[in-house]
């Protein structure tokens, strides 16, 4: 009886473990779940409340059309760039109802000249990037894991044609080294909504601010170049 039941434990921990080397969006159970973002309210202890499910409430299958997979996102047409030089226009289940439940996302990211999409992380997806026009560095920062592996940084030049990925969750950018002319890349996300933690924001941009007494000792820093940072305008470049 001992040996059957640590069969057992064995046999749970090691479906756990599987559950948790394979979590990503949830897998669709059916054609599509077309997100129906005026969900009906239920009751709940007599007050009204949204109902909460990880992703979308599915639209009645019979109320959904061809325009719920659809979007007139003119990917073909260039954005303007923010102050730090970039622009991502990202398609995810915000925009096309019809991404629910899929797992998937796009992104079309324009670079200025010396532009720049800062240090982020996606906490939901892994990301795969092709250079349409002109020319990126990039590079990714591996976690903290034991030496001689700890925060490793992998990067490289990519051209026109040339594609590179992002592992989920890790610390990642792409700079324009060029001075004179824009870059243009498509990103595809493992994730109908990915996320995106801009570094820099996220640390000195947070709303209430961090304890400057925190960020310095973490940064090793004067308490005034931290207070400097926080005056800063941290701008999203998402859109």
């Amino acid at each position: 009886m001992a040996s059957s039941s640590s069969f057992l434990l064995l046999a749970v921990l090691l479906a756990l473990v599987s559950w948790q080397a394979t979590a990503s969006d949830p897998s669709p159970l059916q054609d599509f779940c077309v997100a129906d973002m005026n969900s009906p309210a239920y009751i709940i202890n007599l007050f009204y409340a949204p109902v909460r499910v990880n992703g979308f409430v599915c639209k009645n299958p019979m109320e959904v059309n061809v325009d719920d997979f659809f979007k007139a996102a003119a990917l073909d047409k260039p954005r303007v760039t923010n102050k730090v030089g970039s622009n991502v226009t990202l398609i995810n289940v915000m925009q096309i109802a019809g991404l629910n439940t899929l797992g998937i996302s796009i992104a079309r990211i324009d670079y200025a000249p010396l532009g720049q999409n800062p240090p982020h992380t996606h906490p939901r997806a892994t990301e795969i990037l092709t250079v349409l026009e002109g020319t990126l560095y990039v590079g990714f920062v591996t976690s903290n894991q034991p030496a001689p592996n700890r925060n490793k940084f992998l990067s490289k030049v990519l051209n026109k044609g040339d594609v590179f990925v992002f592992p989920v969750g890790l610390i990642h950018f792409q700079f324009n080294p060029n001075p004179h002319k824009p870059a243009v890349a498509i990103a595809a996300l493992s994730s109908q909504n990915p996320g995106a933690i801009t570094i820099a924001n996220a640390v000195f941009g947070s709303d209430p601010q961090i304890s400057d007494d925190v960020l310095a000792k973490a940064f090793q820093v004067e308490k005034n170049t931290v207070d400097w940072l926080q005056a800063q305008f941290w701008e999203n470049n998402h859109n």
